[in-house]
């Protein structure tokens, strides 16, 4: 692999737990094919290993990943493993748990004690003796209930040597105070970009707060979530996008950067353009004015 030329712009760092990275890192959810998991045409495996490597030598030093990001040819975690090992001493990667994928890609959950077995695929796959994040991703049907017992079964895998640091997934408030209780966390990582609700953005607050990385995914995507970006984007961003000569994603990935330093991307892609285009958000500073007008957009469906 060659060496690290980081040829863009500083958008600063942020501690997760006692590892620094840089604030725009790199989602690898759309490595495996041209849509996520086993949907689309898997991605020709040499070019997703270039641009995970490319990724490196821009800077980028913190990965999301998980286990049940794979298509019938693609394992994001084995393609992480092939382009990147051995690793560089300051690469942080995350990984999720909770949801899974048997082999036909049929999805389950886990039990907490069912926890064990994801961490160590995470771990033969990725080729690691330990995870340096893993969050504890909730179900859509537990955003109301208690994660405890949970987040209890990976604390007891952090204690064990297994994990390095622990974080949390698509939650409230009151479960963040949960975990918290329990262990301590290092990022929440939850859907927000330009529309996000008002409990979303009182979440953000609060992990800024509590000293702790809030990593928004879907901030490109927004509503089209794993389907990608919709066609009919809020007219304001593309307005701004047309004024500054960017893309409507390099408008929604700044303005997510400018919710705080606290806050890290995860923009993911398997195309080499859109990864320096990414990369390069970090640049664009939006004026008052924008950030204003971006921020007033109502929540999709309001």
């Amino acid at each position: 692999m060659s060496p690290q030329t980081n040829t863009t712009p500083d958008t600063g760092t942020w501690q997760l737990g006692d590892q620094t990275v840089n604030r725009v890192g790199f989602g690898a959810m759309r490595l495996t094919g041209t849509a996520p998991f086993d949907r689309g045409v898997p991605r020709d495996r040499d070019r997703s290993i270039g641009v995970l490597r490319r990724a490196i030598e821009l800077g980028v030093n913190h990965i999301d990943t998980a286990a049940f990001y794979f298509s019938a040819t693609r394992s994001a975690n084995e393609l992480i493993n092939r382009a990147l090992a051995p690793y560089p001493e300051d690469l942080v990667i995350t990984t999720k748990v909770w949801p899974g994928r048997d082999p036909s890609g049929a999805w389950w959950w886990a039990t907490p004690a069912q926890l064990r077995g994801q961490v160590e695929e995470n771990l033969r796959q990725l080729g690691r003796d330990h995870l340096d994040v893993v969050n504890l991703r909730v179900p859509p049907s537990r955003r109301t209930g208690s994660i405890g017992e949970h987040f209890g079964a990976l604390a007891e895998l952090q204690d064990a040597g297994l994990i390095r640091h622990l974080g949390i997934s698509n939650v409230t408030s009151e479960q963040l105070a949960e975990a918290r209780a329990i262990a301590p966390v290092v990022c929440v990582q939850n859907p927000y970009g330009i529309g996000a609700s008002s409990e979303d953005r009182a979440l953000l607050r609060l992990c800024g707060e509590l000293g702790l990385a809030f990593v928004p995914f879907f901030a490109i995507a927004g509503p089209g979530r794993e389907a990608g970006p919709a066609p009919s984007d809020h007219e304001e961003v593309h307005a701004v996008a047309r004024a500054r000569g960017v893309s409507v994603a390099q408008v929604r990935l700044a303005w997510t950067l400018q919710q705080g330093p606290h806050v890290l991307a995860i923009p993911g892609t398997s195309d080499p353009d859109h990864l320096a285009q990414n990369m390069a958000s970090g640049a664009l500073q939006l004026s008052e004015d924008e950030m204003t007008r971006l921020t007033s957009l109502r929540p999709a469906g309001a």
